[in-house]
């Protein structure tokens, strides 16, 4: 839509210029401390979405997804169908990877075991939202500390193929002398079914016998996660 010229011949400010610079203001007095997901998903539209009004587009990308956590891990063909733009994209993925290596970071090279809640912190930002299962693994060293995260595996809606020989391949090329399975649960429900129960046995059988830990088996889903040791399934 075309700018009106203002008064004195100038290009007339749309009514949400001073929107953006004293949402801008409160965020960084605030650190975004009791905003609302829609103010700051607006301020990440800012960049990619300029000279319009972009707090209708944050709610309903909001309303669409169900909640600024399953819109940052939403493929992008899912974003693009409700319309987001190659650049609102890119900076929507970005955004999701840089809060993963925050999280990351917290875990990485640390002692698993002391720092086990920043590795479950860590483990439901990169799964609880994911819409397939995927199943990744943490190798340790002699000390529990992490020195590798690698996603082995991408399934479908409710399973994902694993392979214990492959797990315990891998553990051996990074010398590790631990592991710790991890797998998300898109039904949102944790609770662990006869089948992942039957692997994680055999995942630790084929690594007790070179030598390797099965520390444990987390299970992530939408609002919690289950640990097969807690639990005492292995």
């Amino acid at each position: 839509m075309p700018e009106k010229p203002g008064a004195k011949g100038q290009a007339a400010k749309p009514h949400h210029h001073g929107h953006r610079e004293r949402l801008r203001e409160r965020f960084v007095q605030t650190a975004g401390t009791g905003m609302p997901d829609y103010e700051i998903l607006e301020l990440l539209l800012f960049g990619t979405i300029p000279r319009r009004d972009v707090k209708p587009i944050a709610k309903e990308l909001l309303r669409i997804f169900g909640g600024i956590g399953p819109l940052l891990s939403a493929e992008p063909e899912q974003l693009h169908r409700a319309g987001c733009s190659e650049a609102t994209i890119a900076m929507l993925k970005a955004t999701r990877e840089a809060g993963l290596r925050l999280l990351k970071g917290e875990v990485m090279q640390r002692n698993a075991i002391s720092s086990w809640q920043a590795l479950l912190d860590y483990c439901h930002a990169a799964m609880q939202h994911n819409p397939t299962e995927q199943f990744r693994i943490l190798f340790l060293d002699r000390k529990n500390v992490v020195i590798a995260d690698e996603e082995q595996q991408r399934g479908t809606v409710d399973h994902t193929p694993v392979y214990p020989r492959e797990v315990v391949r891998r553990a051996l090329e990074l010398q590790a002398s631990a592991v710790i399975l991890v797998h998300n649960h898109p039904s949102g429900d944790p609770t662990p079914s006869k089948a992942d129960i039957d692997m994680t046995r055999q995942v630790r059988d084929a690594a007790k016998t070179v030598g390797i830990t099965l520390h444990d088996h987390v299970i992530v889903g939408r609002h919690g996660h289950v640990s097969f040791k807690g639990q005492g399934l292995f």
